[in-house]
């Protein structure tokens, strides 16, 4: 599935399955981080009617994107910056590819700047996903998603493929790089099941301009799954 594009009704149903299953692990009084894509807009709307109704008093949230900020004003859930309150308890975010060692790729909603920092400020990351989500390889399924400055980002091409990426720019309908929150230029990597991510981390993050990878390593405490046979909590 192109990144951005809608998911099918079914696996809407299952990713609002697990969402909902992970709330459940909010308590009154948390600083809760969402994340920015649709899954996170799950977990808002069950977020707010618990706050409505008095069962989960006292949550804050810190919202990844602009999209789900949006989302929970209008639902009346209290929000916060990082800068207000830099402790999170629990986040709830999801994935676009998951591990057996829970290891993620993550970026195809083009938050993963934003979604990595809130992660590395979270004492309990909870990813939510449905089952078409997991292999036993990153890249599998799933390309990987770099946040990338708009100044030279050419210049990180021929690097790119020296790794075996394929890299490409995101553009929209009209053919315009699409922009992140931070307005930033996303490049989406294809790639082979990767044998060793971290040693990718280790060359992308040396590289400067490359603002961001979508490989999440040693983050996810939990990950939920939805599937037809029903929703299953693992911890990591």
């Amino acid at each position: 599935m192109p990144p951005g594009a809608s998911s099918p009704p079914d696996q809407d149903l299952l990713k609002r399955q697990a969402a909902e299953r992970a709330v459940d692990l909010v308590e009154p009084g948390m600083v809760v981080g969402l994340g920015g894509g649709t899954t996170a807009l799950f977990a808002v709307r069950r977020l707010a009617a618990l706050f409505r109704q008095g069962t989960l008093r006292d949550i804050v949230a810190v919202p990844c994107s602009e999209r789900v900020a949006a989302a929970a004003r209008d639902l009346g859930l209290p929000l916060v910056t990082l800068e207000e309150r830099p402790a999170i308890d629990l986040t709830i975010d999801g994935a676009d590819e998951v591990d057996p060692r829970l290891r993620l790729i993550k970026g195809g909603g083009g938050a993963l700047l934003r979604e990595k920092i809130v992660a590395q400020a979270s004492t309990r990351e909870v990813i939510v996903v449905d089952e078409s989500k997991l292999s036993d390889r990153l890249g599998t399924h799933h390309g990987l998603p770099l946040e990338v400055t708009p100044f030279g980002w050419r210049t990180h091409l021929p690097f790119l493929e020296a790794l075996g990426l394929t890299p490409t720019l995101r553009t929209d309908a009209a053919g315009r790089p699409v922009e992140t929150d931070q307005g930033d230029y996303l490049l989406d990597c294809a790639t082979a099941p990767l044998e060793r991510p971290e040693a990718l981390a280790a060359e992308l993050e040396g590289r400067a301009g490359i603002v961001e990878h979508g490989l999440f390593i040693g983050l996810a405490t939990d990950l939920i799954v939805a599937g037809p046979s029903g929703v299953e909590h693992r911890a990591a």
